[in-house]
C-alpha cells in the first residue's frame, strides 16, 4: 500500500549544498520530524519498530564532519538521520548503496554498522559509484571511519553489482544517475537486477522521490504496486524526498 508522510515545513526546510554540516534547525526539531517519519513507516508496516540510538547517531555525524571530504551534498541533516535510523532498525547483514558520489550518502546508511555510530555487525556494505574519481574519493573517506573493510566502495555500474551479488540484500539504497535519456529512471533497472536477492522484509530506499518524481514515474509505479512491494511510503520532509518500500 502506498502512503505519504509530509512534514508541514518540507518546502521551507532547505540546506545550502556546499555547507553539508550546517545546522538548519534546532536538534530537537530535527529529531521530532524524523521520529514522526519513522512512526509513519512503522504504521505502514515498512519498519518493525522505531527504536535507534540517538547518541550513536550523533557520534556518527561528528565523525563524518571531522573526517570526510564532502564537496557538496543534497543529504539534509533530517535525511542523514533517517537513513542512519532505518539501517539501525533493519540491521542489514548486506547493504548496497547505488550512486554515492563522495560516500556521504553511503555512510549515512553504513554508519549504523561501522565507525563510532555502529550498533550492530554487518558482513558486506557496498557503495557503488560509476565515476572512478568519485569512487576513489568515497573510498578514501570511508577508510577513515571503517578500517575493517566491511564497508567498501566499488567503481562500477550498480546494475552489474546488484545482478551478480551473492547473497540476500536486506537494504538497497538508490541515488544513481543513468545516461541522459534515463537519468534517475535507472533506479528501476537497479531494483530489478537485485530483485531475486531482495528477501521478504527487504527495504529499498529511493532518494529524490520529490524533486525527480517525473523521472522516477516508472519506479514509483512499480514499488507502489502491492503485487511487488507490501508497503511503500513517500517521506517528504525536505525538497528531495525518500521513497521507502518493503518487500
Amino acid at each position: 500500500m502506498a502512503e505519504t508522510f509530509r512534514s508541514e515545513d518540507w518546502d521551507r526546510y532547505r540546506m545550502t549544498y556546499g555547507e553539508p554540516h550546517r545546522q538548519i534547525e534546532p536538534l530537537a526539531r530535527e529529531i521530532a520530524v524524523v521520529d514522526d517519519a519513522l512512526a509513519a513507516l512503522r504504521q505502514a508496516g515498512v519498519l518493525p519498530h522505531t527504536d535507534y540510538d540517538g547518541e550513536r547517531m550523533l557520534a556518527h555525524r561528528r565523525a563524518v564532519e571531522e573526517l570526510f571530504e564532502i564537496p557538496w551534498t543534497a543529504i539534509t541533516p533530517r535525511m542523514q538521520r533517517l537513513l542512519y535510523a532505518v539501517n539501525a532498525i533493519v540491521r542489514p547483514v548486506n547493504m548496497i548503496a547505488a550512486g554515492i558520489f563522495c560516500g556521504n550518502t553511503f555512510i549515512s546508511n553504513a554508519g549504523a554498522a561501522v565507525g563510532p555510530g555502529a550498533c550492530y555487525t554487518a558482513e558486506q556494505l557496498i557503495g557503488v559509484e560509476i565515476d572512478a574519481a568519485k569512487a576513489a574519493l568515497a573510498e578514501r573517506n570511508v577508510r577513515k571511519i571503517d578500517p575493517t573493510g566491511v564497508a567498501r566502495i566499488v567503481a562500477e555500474d550498480a546494475v552489474d553489482t546488484a545482478a551478480r551479488f551473492d547473497g540476500p540484500i536486506q537494504v538497497l539504497y538508490l541515488d544513481a544517475d543513468g545516461p541522459p535519456e534515463k537519468g534517475k529512471g535507472i533506479y528501476l533497472d537497479i531494483l530489478l537486477a537485485a530483485w531475486d536477492r531482495l528477501p521478504a522484509g527487504g527495504v529499498v530506499l529511493a532518494h529524490n522521490s520529490v524533486n525527480c518524481a517525473s523521472r522516477l514515474a516508472d519506479y514509483l509505479h512499480y514499488v507502489r504496486d502491492e503485487a511487488n512491494m507490501s508497503a511503500s511510503v513517500n517521506v517528504i520532509f525536505d525538497c528531495e524526498g525518500l521513497e521507502v518500500s518493503v518487500r
